[in-house]
């Protein structure tokens, strides 16, 4: 019954607070919905503090049947269930408690209007979707998730209606996730076409099977199980926000901050990854499929890094930020370990949504001010906005004691992900692109701190001198997203990265490092626990066992980062200038995110308008509407000015035609229907 509460719980409070608020009232649609998260966040610490348990699946309904498709809706229950309802439940709650006090006095909306009920509703019906996605049981009931999460986006990042561009920041992430999702939903009918079903115990028990098979697609053949992981990746892609399919994130910004926290930190961009990593058993037979895994997420990590570097608006370079914290996950995925995968989705979740958050705390107390360039000195007038701050920087930088295991949360994530790089590369491609993003990482952080809380006001004075700390209901969620910011790391650090041992007996995986080579040859091994990790993958083993120096390299590149932004906005604050105007054509490409707006604008938005007018007014227009009217304004009257002159008024005229018509008739008769 708690996973069932867990649930519907939030349905519950959307549905109320969406429908019946003039019942219970603006603020009872607040509290409700809020109290009901907090239960369903205390629920699911509950079940992930209860240890890992064996795979099982819970059931609620019959739902499709037809034929052999047989999609129950039930829940999945294991480790990786766990997680991620810890994870969007606490920050969810932490953001519905947030949003009591951030849009309180919302100044997009007129006097009057009841606009909290409904944001309120749709924060609840939105993690009612995730919910849906992570703990589904087959993959219709993923894929219904996924696209609950997809609509509720849609109203979420709109939700400033009047706005002309929050309207073209829905369409655009709507339409772009449309995208992924066409993949994900090819690669769910490439599984049926040859498992016979969408549970996932039948196909994680033909990945096997799968890996032998030949698929023909698109005139040649294909590998099943390498063509399937790819589709089910672009479908992770779209969500998560990956390299050519990540231009939606950065513009959803035009949401309310705390929707940014929300969707875009720690739970609907983080779909993706978890997609990759439930489906781990058929990735494990999928070495080309997981190349380009590897392959996009690091190239994402890097590029997403060199465009924060420049970006002004305090949100965007959080939602830069991450972006490139994705490419991380979906590297350590990638290579095959999982386990860090997760973690670094785990911490990354707390360290992010309050970065997210605080970013708002500061948007709120500077009048709804975003450009950085207008901030500077606010540490003393948001001191705890600061700090929290802070502990977020200090966390997505990586500080920590190298070659320990004490640091803050993304010190000992981060770490775990670029060793593991380094270990499934063999020192390559991804394992210097995510040194080179660490680097990157850290400067453009701390370039966001010194900008918005040192130096000297900059911008409307007038706006400086009225700045003001946010109310307690905004700080409390601040400060509970400190603690895991500060100690999520250490704590599960053995969980996620320590020894087989371990991590095996937290994700209830059975250990398969023993079995023979002829089991592995034969593909004989069934999949087990929450993940799976084939016998032949050693790369967890090889990480930990990495040189020194690719262990300190994370934290190398962090404070040549730091004392980059130390440079640049404390010691000679000139200097981003100079570099600016000396590197022009290399500052308007960052500035640009590379260009890809402009170039998906001409590759493919133009042409699509330009087909929709021609085929609106030439097809449409002038041949539809062109032969319907020619139709109705030419032959019908000419028509109707011929059968008027018949009606003479003579009884003569209509005798003879009645004899016209007589002598027709036995004519056809005599001709084609005579007798013998």
């Amino acid at each position: 019954m708690i996973y069932q509460i867990i649930l519907f719980a939030p349905l519950l409070g959307a549905i109320i607070a969406g429908f019946g608020w003039r019942i219970i009232g603006d603020k009872g649609a607040q509290w409700l919905t809020t109290g009901l998260l907090f239960l369903v966040a205390v629920l699911s610490w509950v079940v992930f503090l209860q240890g890992a348990h064996e795979a099982q699946a819970v059931h609620i309904l019959d739902w499709v049947r037809s034929g052999t498709l047989d999609a129950a809706w039930a829940i999945r229950v294991d480790r990786l269930t766990t997680i991620m309802l810890v994870v969007v439940t606490t920050v969810s709650a932490l953001v519905h408690l947030y949003s009591m006090g951030y849009m309180a006095h919302d100044e997009n909306f007129r006097e009057g209007e009841s606009y909290r009920p409904r944001f309120f509703a749709y924060l609840s019906f939105f993690t009612f979707a995730m919910l849906m996605l992570v703990t589904s049981d087959n993959l219709v009931q993923m894929f219904f998730g996924w696209e609950g999460v997809g609509v509720a986006s849609y109203l979420l990042i709109g939700f400033y209606f009047r706005k002309p561009s929050a309207n073209a920041a829905a369409i655009k992430a709507f339409v772009v996730n449309r995208v992924g999702d066409f993949g994900f939903a090819l690669g769910i009918m490439a599984i049926y076409f040859l498992t016979d079903s969408v549970r996932f115990a039948d196909i994680f028990a033909a990945a096997p099977m799968l890996a032998e098979t030949q698929l023909a697609f698109l005139w040649t053949e294909w590998n099943a199980a390498n063509l399937i992981a790819f589709l089910l990746f672009v479908g992770a892609m779209g969500k998560s926000a990956q390299l050519f399919l990540h231009t939606w994130l950065p513009d959803a910004m035009e949401g309310p901050t705390p929707v940014s926290a929300l969707i875009h930190a720690a739970t609907m961009v983080t779909a993706g990854v978890f997609l990759v990593c439930r489906m781990s058993p058929l990735m494990e037979y999928a070495p080309e499929a997981m190349n380009v895994v590897v392959f996009l997420g690091a190239s994402t990590a890097f590029f997403a890094a060199t465009v924060g570097l420049v970006q002004n608006d305090i949100k965007r370079v959080i939602a830069y930020s991450t972006c490139s914290q994705l490419g991380y996950m979906f590297v350590a995925a990638g290579v095959g370990v999982y386990s860090v995968a997760m973690f670094h989705l785990f911490t990354h979740a707390f360290f992010k949504a309050m970065l997210f958050l605080g970013a708002g705390s500061v948007i709120h107390g500077m009048h709804h001010e975003q450009d950085m360039r207008n901030y500077g000195g606010l540490r003393r007038k948001l001191p705890y906005t600061f700090w929290a701050m802070m502990i977020g920087t200090l966390a997505i930088t990586g500080v920590g004691i190298p070659l320990t295991h004490i640091g803050f949360a993304g010190f000992l994530s981060k770490d775990a992900v670029i060793e593991s790089a380094w270990a499934g590369t063999q020192g390559g491609y991804a394992f210097w692109m995510l040194v080179i993003a660490a680097l990157f990482t850290s400067f453009y952080s701390w370039r966001l701190m010194f900008l918005t809380f040192y130096g000297e006001p900059r911008g409307d004075r007038h706006t400086h001198e009225h700045a003001h700390e946010s109310p307690r209901v905004m700080l409390v969620p601040l400060g509970v997203l400190a603690l895991g910011a500060v100690f999520a790391g250490m704590i599960w650090y053995g969980s996620f990265f320590g020894s087989h041992e371990q991590v095996n007996r937290f994700f209830g995986i059975e250990a398969h490092a023993e079995a023979s080579t002829a089991e592995a040859a034969d593909h004989s091994l069934a999949p087990v626990g929450a993940i799976f990790v084939h016998p032949d993958n050693h790369v967890m083993d090889e990480a930990h066992h990495a040189p020194t120096w690719v262990k300190v390299s994370p934290f190398v590149a962090m404070l040549i980062g730091f004392i980059t932004a130390l440079w640049f906005y404390i010691w000679d604050p000139a200097m981003p200038r100079r570099v600016a105007e000396t590197n022009r054509p290399l500052y308007l490409f960052l500035l640009n995110k590379w260009y890809f707006d402009e170039i998906y604008d001409f590759v493919f938005v133009r042409p699509a308008r330009a087909l929709g007018a021609l085929l609106w007014k030439r097809g449409d227009g002038d041949v539809i509407d062109g032969a319907i009217n020619g139709v109705a304004m030419g032959l019908i009257p000419r028509l109707t000015r011929l059968a008027g002159r018949a009606q003479s008024g003579y009884i003569f005229t209509y005798a003879f035609a009645m004899v016209l018509g007589v002598v027709a008739l036995v004519t056809w008769m005599t001709i084609f229907g005579g007798a013998n």
